[in-house]
Order: C-alpha cells, then sequence, then structure tokens
C-alpha cells in the first residue's frame, strides 16, 4: 500500500486502491495459490481505475512496470482453471448486504465475434438491431435496486451445433457436463441457483421467455421454487380468457373457455381491461402510461403439474408503426398494475445496464476464445461494476499512485 504524502490527493487514492484490494480479496479469496489472488487484485484495479480503453495490456501497464505483464493477466483470465462461482456468490451475498433489492432480472448481453472457435459463438438474429450476427449470447441475472441493476451471476448460451463438435468443445475448453438447452431454462437455472444464495425470500423474477411457444412448462417450474414472476411470452400463446365478473352478467351465455392467443386476449374488448399506470422515469419524474390487460388460465395448465388458476397479462400498447410491445404474464395478481409494469420495465434497465457496463468495462469485448475464461472475464467486470456503483459515491476517482509490484514473474 503506498504511504501518505501528506497530499490528500495521494492519500485518497492508497485508500480507494486498499479498499478495492480488500473488495477483491472478498471475492476472489477463495483461489488456491497466492499469484492468482494476486492478478485478481490487479485486474481488479485496472478495470476500476484505468481510464479510457481497457485492453489486457493497458490494464496491465496500470498496475505494473513490466513489459509481460499483461502476458500473465491475459493468462489469469483467459488460460487459469479457477473457479468463478464461489467469486459469484459472495457478489450476490455483498450486494444484498448493501442495496435493497426489489427483484432478480433476467437480461441478454449480446458479444459479436469475428470466426467460429470462440465457446459458444453463432449465427444469431438480434431483435434490437434487425440484424443476423454472428456472437455469443450471455444470460445474466441481475439484482435490481433502486436505481441499479447488479448483474451476480451468468451463463453462456449454447447452440445445437455446439454439443457433438468435440474439436471445437477441446478448442474452447467447454466441460463435458455443459451442454445445449433452451435459452429459457438458462434463465431459470439461474433463479435456482440464486435461491441457494440469498439470505431472504425470493424476490420477484423478471425475465424474456418468449423465446419458447409452451411457456407452461416454465411457470411451471418457476411456481415449484416458489416464485413471484412477471415474465414476458409470446403474443401467440394459448390462454383461456378468465372473463371480468361484469361481462360475465352481460353476455352469460358466451362460453368460457374459448382458447385465445395472448395478443388476441389484449385485443378482445370484452375481456381486457384499460387502465393508467403511475411509473417514474429515468430522470425521477412521474409519468402516466396506458396499459392494457386482462386475467387468465394458461390452457392445459394442468399438463404441467400445476393448477394455480388465474394469472394476468397485461401490455403497454404501442403506437402503430412502432413494431410491438412486449406482453407480461404475472402471478402477482394481486399487485397494482403500477407496481407490475415498474417490475416489467426493469427488463429494459437491466438491458441498458449492459449497455453501461460494456462502455466501462468493456463486458462484451472479451478477446479471448475458452469458456472459462468467458466466464473468468464477466466474473470479474461485475463485481467492478458493483464496487463502483455500490462501495462509493459518484464517479470512481483516477489513481495517481500506482504500485509497481512485479507480477510479471508469478505464473496463472
Amino acid at each position: 500500500m503506498p504511504q501518505s504524502t501528506g497530499t490528500g490527493t495521494l492519500d485518497r487514492a492508497a485508500a480507494d486502491i486498499h479498499d478495492a484490494d480488500v473488495f477483491s480479496d472478498l471475492l476472489f479469496g477463495h483461489l488456491p495459490r497466492a499469484d492468482q489472488r494476486q492478478w485478481a487484485r490487479a485486474y481488479m484495479r485496472g478495470l476500476l481505475f484505468t481510464q479510457g480503453r481497457k485492453s489486457m495490456r493497458r490494464l496491465a501497464e496500470s498496475v505494473s512496470s513490466s513489459p509481460t505483464a499483461w502476458y500473465s493477466l491475459q493468462q489469469f483470465v483467459s488460460g487459469s482453471s479457477w473457479k468463478w462461482e464461489p467469486s459469484r456468490t459472495e457478489l450476490a451475498r455483498w450486494v444484498e448486504r448493501r442495496a435493497s433489492v426489489r427483484a432478480w432480472t433476467v437480461a441478454f448481453a449480446v458479444s459479436p465475434k469475428r470466426g467460429g472457435r470462440s465457446a459458444c459463438v453463432h449465427r444469431r438474429f438480434v431483435p434490437s438491431t434487425g440484424r443476423t450476427v454472428n456472437c455469443q449470447l450471455g444470460t445474466a441475472l441481475f439484482l435490481s435496486c433502486p436505481g441499479a441493476n447488479l448483474p451476480v451471476d451468468w451463463r453462456l448460451y449454447m447452440p445445437s451445433e455446439w454439443g457433438e463438435e468435440e474439436a471445437l468443445r477441446r478448442g474452447a475448453r467447454i466441460p463435458g457436463d455443459v451442454m445445449p438447452q433452451p435459452l429459457w431454462k438458462d434463465s431459470l437455472d439461474l433463479v435456482e441457483k440464486m435461491l441457494t444464495v440469498t439470505s431472504g425470500p425470493p424476490a420477484p423474477v423478471v425475465a424474456d421467455l418468449s423465446d419458447t411457444d409452451d411457456v407452461g412448462p416454465a411457470v411451471a417450474r418457476l411456481e415449484a421454487m416458489g416464485c413471484g414472476f412477471v415474465v414476458a411470452v409470446r403474443p401467440g400463446t394459448k390462454l383461456v380468457a378468465e372473463r371480468r365478473p361484469d361481462v360475465q352478467r352481460l353476455h352469460p351465455a358466451r362460453p368460457r373457455e374459448t382458447v385465445h392467443t395472448a395478443d388476441e386476449l389484449l385485443g378482445s374488448r370484452h375481456d381486457r381491461h384499460h387502465y393508467t399506470a403511475t411509473v417514474m422515469g429515468p430522470e425521477g419524474v412521474f409519468r402516466h402510461v396506458p396499459v392494457l390487460s386482462a386475467l387468465f388460465r394458461l390452457s392445459g395448465q394442468r399438463l404441467y403439474g400445476t393448477d394455480r388458476g388465474v394469472y394476468r397479462l397485461f401490455t403497454q400498447p404501442v403506437p402503430e408503426g412502432r413494431g410491438t410491445g412486449l406482453l407480461w404474464m404475472t402471478n402477482l395478481t394481486h399487485r397494482r398494475l403500477d407496481e407490475l409494469l415498474e417490475l416489467a420495465l426493469l427488463h429494459t434497465s437491466a438491458t441498458n445496464t449492459v449497455n453501461c457496463l460494456d462502455s466501462r468495462f468493456e463486458l462484451l469485448d472479451f478477446a479471448g476464445r475458452s469458456f472459462p475464461g468467458w466466464h473468468h472475464h464477466m466474473t470479474l467486470a461485475s463485481a467492478a461494476y458493483a464496487y463502483a456503483r455500490l462501495a462509493q459515491p459518484g464517479e470512481l476517482p483516477v489513481a495517481p499512485v500506482r504500485e509497481t509490484h512485479d507480477y510479471a514473474r508469478t505464473g496463472v
């Protein structure tokens, strides 16, 4: 640790470095070798205090004067075999101790890639860009708090073509027990893992499950875990309207068991309900938002081992010509629509956090190809972001004092 020089700025910088090291030791103290723990501190310092582009060389230059430090740092992230799960567990518990968690929000991170050797790379249509790209697709679980979404766990989506390509799997160091599965299962695996980590009851789960034609198995699994949820579903999801009592009185002869699609149900003037929700906008100003809502039961829901009963479907109407809004399904039917819409909006907020993570910590610019390397990078970037948001107010200072430990002499 640098010694005080009597200059306030230098003292503050030294304290910032020390605090970041303490945080790093909390998350990465389980690493079996002293040099690995040392490189974890170095990487965290680099992410937190290096201005501008955070290439491996620039991160290394910020913590060491050795010309080969970047290679050892790269080996620590991409080539080493340290376990990331304990670090993520400690990160989640650290966030829970410091923030009021409103929801467990699941969102996706698309990392464009060149070539076909990086772990689980594939071609995929990305709705937000309207293009098909060569990419890796990560699924993140965020602890959503007032004003912040903190990613604490990740899954790397594996497309079917990576399931049996042994040469590709070996080259990317993919464990034998990691196999392709639907994207919604990655999301629910993260939720199930969080249940074993949290010290309290589960928070409402917010997720986009519109990648699946049949949301029934996902709903059954969420309810078996005891989770309240707000999840996006496909417009073609099959539903049975739970008719409003006033409509039932006016139209008693209308059959109750007519199957609709989700978009048909919200388009039915008999079954939908218009509502104006009041939510807080990104600038902290309340705004009024129109919402369409309807009660329903899942078609064939007994097949999934659940006969829970009534769910709510809701959406924000989108002006004609501006695409379609997500349709949200929830089992939190006792909650006000204002609350439900605020939960749904956390998905957009978490997606924006991915962009923030990328611009500040270059989340999506990992240059390595290995499966462990991807997970190491996501863990370290998530930890740096959480520390920046919760450990200190405002922007992180630029540390003018640099410790020049000769990290390059140690292995990874």
